[in-house]
């Protein structure tokens, strides 16, 4: 895409009033902000192979008196550090969020010289992944302070001075809040959400330091007497690095298990993989917790949310660190009695499905999966996807040159011989993020193995089921695979058909 200046008092339909910027050289372009005076814009570029996350520019121009742009220049990033936004004060102070000091901080970035000065170093993250344009997690306000979402892992939403660096947070019970920071006047909105609570809309007035919730999707339909409390955690896996979770414990008012018997727990893997799961309610996970099934939300290495040398583990390292991460999570609670050893699964949709059907091809530890939109083969997806992503992979598995090779060593559609452990394998057919001649493939791979698996396809469904029968029919299919191999008894939902070929 192309940056574009609207000039003059011409109307949403008024292509005249808008100045497409000349031809730029970088592939990607977003964020474009205007100074208050309007003569000088700030925007973002990347350019392949790198994602945002790895690197970008801020860069900077003098508006012309036709609209055009002027004397564009880079003052900030580069390709070893991530600018994830921009933004002008009031006053025309040009302040960036950018994790060169190996976590994403704000700073104040002179426009003449590039030289930034962090305005509150500490090891959290003001930023996030820049998965698509508009993302905010810096708002300026008109008296001077900017409103801040900041955290490791879990995010808060904080007022920052920029002078003393004085920050004070938001008082609340949210844990994690969408970077789409909103500012009028002296009150600041966002979406925010807690182990209680589902996204709502969160109103702050800065004057009096009172937040409150302005909009929510309603009564919800189920008891929170049902909603699973997760427990923050971190764990250690191969070379002691630290692996953060989350755990929700099979929980039901109304039931408890045997005290002799240990629950069984499926680890959720997260998608992205640049990204990561906060600590709030999801009715997904209580659906199953609260029919005696424990869950473990993993941010394993690659993740966000805990700086830049936790998000480069993943670096070339995708199929490998993921897949340890997720076991050595799984391994640890079961070696402290909260999870049944011979009853750990594993699902993920999206990336999240690469690792895990990756984890039954690389390990014996679980007794099976949920597959969901997934990456299963590193050469097709590098071939088959959306331009954005098309080059993800040589920073997930390594350059061109050497994908062939990785591909057959991790790509569980190359492994598939190895799978032994039942698995459901969930599909859109109109997906362009994971075809589905991903799924295809590794199901023509399994036929003729004993192994029992299902595969539903789901039409017009693309990546992320948005039908209601869909995302009915897909829980239902996931529980009663759960049900069938670790035997419990079930039968309020369908039993699905597993497949199994000798």
């Amino acid at each position: 895409m192309r940056p574009a200046v609207r000039v003059g008092g011409g109307g949403a339909g008024d292509g005249s009033s808008v100045r497409e910027l000349p031809a730029d050289r970088h592939r990607f372009t977003t964020g474009p902000r205007l100074s208050p005076d309007g003569r000088r814009a700030a925007w973002l570029v990347w350019d392949h192979p790198l994602m945002p996350w790895d690197g970008t520019e801020l860069q900077l121009a003098e508006v012309t008196a036709d609209g055009g742009l002027a004397g564009a220049r880079t003052v900030l990033g580069g390709p070893d550090e991530s600018v994830a936004q921009v933004e002008w004060t009031a006053d025309g102070t040009l302040l960036a969020v950018s994790d060169r000091g190996g976590w994403w901080n704000p700073y104040r970035v002179d426009p003449d010289t590039g030289w930034a000065v962090n305005l509150c170093l500490r090891e959290e993250e003001f930023g996030g992944a820049l998965w698509k344009p508009g993302l905010r997690w810096i708002a300026p306000l008109p008296d001077g302070l900017v409103a801040v979402l900041h955290g490791q892992g879990s995010s808060v939403l904080g007022i920052l001075d920029p002078e003393s660096g004085d920050l004070v947070d938001a008082a609340g019970p949210w844990t994690a809040w969408q970077p789409t920071l909103a500012v009028q006047g002296s009150r600041v909105y966002g979406v925010a959400a807690s182990p209680r609570s589902a996204y709502e809309v969160v109103e702050l007035d800065t004057a009096s330091g009172h937040a409150r919730v302005v909009g929510a999707q309603g009564a919800d339909p189920v008891d929170p007497a049902y909603y699973p409390e997760p427990q923050s955690r971190t764990f250690l896996g191969p070379d002691d690095r630290q692996i953060h979770a989350h755990v929700y414990p099979p929980h039901h008012p109304a039931c408890r298990a045997a005290a002799d018997e240990l629950p069984p727990y499926v680890v959720w893997v997260h998608g992205g993989p640049t990204d990561h799961v906060p600590p709030v309610l999801d009715l997904h996970i209580a659906y199953f917790t609260s029919r005696g099934i424990g869950v473990v939300e993993v941010n394993y290495g690659g993740s966000t949310g805990y700086g830049r040398a936790y998000r480069e583990r993943l670096r070339e390292q995708w199929g490998v660190v993921d897949v340890e991460d997720c076991a050595a999570v799984a391994r640890a609670l079961a070696a402290e009695g909260t999870a049944d050893p011979v009853r750990l699964a594993i699902r993920g949709g999206s990336a999240g499905g690469w690792t895990a059907a990756a984890s039954l091809a690389a390990t014996d530890l679980y007794a099976c999966a949920a597959i969901i939109y997934p990456v299963l083969d590193l050469l097709g997806f590098a071939e088959e996807t959306h331009d954005l992503e098309s080059r993800y992979i040589d920073g997930l598995a390594g350059p061109p040159q050497t994908l062939a090779v990785v591909s057959r060593e991790r790509s569980p559609v190359a492994n598939a011989d190895r799978i032994t452990a039942p698995f459901v394998l969930l599909q859109g057919l109109d997906d362009a993020v994971c075809p589905p001649a991903q799924a295809e493939r590794l199901t023509a791979a399994m036929r003729g193995r004993p192994v029992p698996h299902a595969y539903l396809a789901f039409e017009g469904e693309g990546h992320g089921f948005r039908r209601a029968d869909t995302m009915v029919r897909a829980l239902e299919a996931e529980l009663s695979l759960y049900a069938q191999v670790f035997g419990i008894e079930r039968t309020d939902v369908p039993r699905l058909t597993l497949e199994t070929s000798s």
